[in-house]
């Protein structure tokens, strides 16, 4: 996955603490040992569609959040 937008709160000034609502779209391979427990391995994103970002510090949501384009180098964890 590439690196992900930067959201910014008008209402209070947060950069940092945001709570993202996404819908994905997968593609993995799933492996099951002989005792049954499921490792899930070769995971790709297929399609993504953030639905709502809500501020952590205010709750604000969608016309008081700014997304801004990640910093250069920045990348996705997860």
């Amino acid at each position: 996955m590439g690196p992900a937008a930067r959201y910014r709160c008008t209402a209070c000034g947060n950069v940092t603490r945001f709570d993202v609502v996404a819908v994905r779209r997968t593609q993995a391979f799933h492996h099951y040992n002989l005792a049954g427990d499921l490792t899930v391995e070769d995971e790709s994103i297929l399609d993504e569609r953030v639905a709502e970002v809500r501020c952590r510090w205010c709750g604000a949501t969608d016309d008081a959040i700014e997304s801004t384009p990640p910093a250069a180098g920045a990348t996705a964890t997860g």
